[in-house]
């Protein structure tokens, strides 16, 4: 019976980090699979089969490159299922395929919108604070889940094949992206009130004048909904906010 050795498999993780670095129009991440399967095909098959199984992981692919760990771990469990002659509930391509998009939607929404910003916002208080730590809180506080994710979501993917669908449903990743949204904006909303009173106190101008800020909060919510560019909205509050100044402490 064929079985992937442990060392095959840290070989295959370790080449998860470069899954994006090569990319295409047509089949986006294909190339990146192959590179990190190839380990585990070299041990499992021989020759022509080799060759049918490396043109196998050259079909389209794309999902987020975080997220892709669990679906390559499965995939690597069901490459070896297959080598041993068995059949599992899904194919190789058809496992890959149906569940790239559901991972990717997942994956952007909880890193992209969720722990990111989050991790951006608490940055962005010590830096406020003048503190040395503010790259290290962003890089800690983005890397650990990240991180985890690669290790553990292969792993177990490895571990539960298809069944790791289960599992990554189990931890409702989705809710948790949108409790970190909400926490992200209440705490941006806190960091912004803080760096306005600060600015104040700084250009010695009546910490009450802070609260003009209020309604141009509320327009730009209000142009940003109506689909206005940030670059316009960007310009014209620095355009504003030198202005304000300029006219108080006149």
């Amino acid at each position: 019976m064929l079985e992937v050795t442990r060392l095959t498999l840290i070989k295959s993780f370790f080449r998860l980090f470069l899954l994006q670095a090569s990319w295409n129009f047509e089949r986006m991440q294909n190339v990146g699979v192959l590179f990190v399967v190839e380990p585990v095909l070299r041990v499992l098959y021989r020759e022509k089969d080799l060759q049918q199984a490396c043109q196998r992981h050259l079909s389209y692919f794309n999902t987020h490159p975080y997220m892709a760990s669990p679906v390559l771990g499965a995939t690597v469990a069901l490459e070896q299922m297959r080598a041993n002659g068995q059949e599992g509930t899904f194919s190789v391509d058809d496992f890959k395929r149906i569940s790239m998009a559901p991972y990717a939607a997942i994956g952007d929404a909880f890193f992209w919108g969720g722990v990111r910003p989050l991790a951006a916002c608490l940055a962005i208080f010590f830096a406020s604070r003048e503190s040395l730590w503010a790259p290290f809180v962003f890089l800690l506080l983005f890397n650990l889940p990240h991180l985890w994710t690669r290790l553990f979501g292969f792993i177990h993917g490895y571990q539960r094949g298809v069944s790791i669908v289960e599992l990554i449903q189990r931890y409702r990743l989705p809710d948790v992206a949108i409790r970190l949204k909400e926490a992200m904006v209440v705490l941006l909303g806190g960091l912004s009130a803080y760096l306005v009173v600060g600015v104040c106190r700084f250009e010695q101008v009546p910490t009450p004048w802070a609260f003009v800020a209020l309604p141009l909060v509320f327009l730009l919510v209000f142009l940003a909904r109506k689909g206005t560019s940030a670059l316009f909205l960007l310009s014209t509050v620095i355009v504003l906010i030198i202005t304000l100044f300029q006219v108080v402490k006149w």
